[in-house]
């Protein structure tokens, strides 16, 4: 099995490398997230452990440009960082795992066997719900030809929402899945966020795809135009 580990500490690099062959891995290490682009691009590796600072293209930037191209090897963030919202945006960028430094080498080798068994299948390029139109990779989205702009927050709803159409989800499921695990307000926040996502995916084109079922939660469904054709 062949691993890619993109760390700028060498002695990290190279205990885990050393730990990794006697494991029976095949491990490569590069010490930039420049070097390390090149190499997830050029070769095929059954796991990626990739550093989030790094010098010259950080990890994040290594792993939207990866996922970009559509190369779907999985992907183990390491990083000293430990907070809530990095975990969201790697995860958000197409991370598969994460793992704070420092960590057990034993849990290491443990998530990377996983990750393997896993594999990596297709991801889909784009999801689509009638007209409208997310594209994860690019982290775009629009309606026809309409582009529409949101924020973070108001995007991670709407994945949410169009993975789980037609069906109503809760507050508290929304919560759980978009906002990070510290959030500690009332979930009437989202209540505020299902209306700002209306005024940008509904309201501009007099559609009512946003649902409220009362009592239960949200439920987001096709447009009845894409529906007929």
């Amino acid at each position: 099995m062949r691993v890619l580990m993109v760390e700028d500490e060498q002695m990290l690099g190279e205990t885990v490398r050393r730990g990794l062959s006697n494991e029976g891995f095949v491990v490569e290490v590069t010490h930039d997230g420049v070097s390390g682009l090149w190499a997830a691009t050029e070769n095929i590796y059954d796991v990626i452990l990739l550093d989030v600072m790094l010098p010259l293209k950080n990890g994040y930037e290594v792993l939207k440009e990866i996922r970009e191209r559509r190369i779907w090897t999985p992907v183990l963030m390491l990083t000293a960082k430990d907070g809530e919202y990095d975990q969201a945006d790697a995860f958000d960028l197409g991370a598969d795992d994460y793992l704070t430094k420092p960590f057990s080498f034993l849990i290491l080798v443990a998530r990377i066997r996983a990750l393997i068994r896993r594999g990596a299948p297709e991801r889909p390029a784009v999801l689509s719900l009638g007209s409208l139109v997310l594209d994860p990779a690019r982290r775009t989205v629009c309606r026809g030809d309409r582009a529409i702009v949101l924020t973070a927050r108001e995007y991670g709803l709407l994945q949410y929402l169009m993975r789980r159409h037609d069906q109503v989800v809760s507050k508290a499921e929304i919560l759980d899945n978009v906002w990070d695990p510290a959030f500690e307000g009332g979930d009437n926040v989202v209540e505020v966020y299902i209306g700002y996502l209306r005024r940008k995916i509904d309201i501009p084109f007099n559609l009512h795809t946003l649902t409220t079922v009362r009592g239960m939660g949200y439920v987001l469904t096709a447009d009845a135009a894409s529906q007929r054709t």
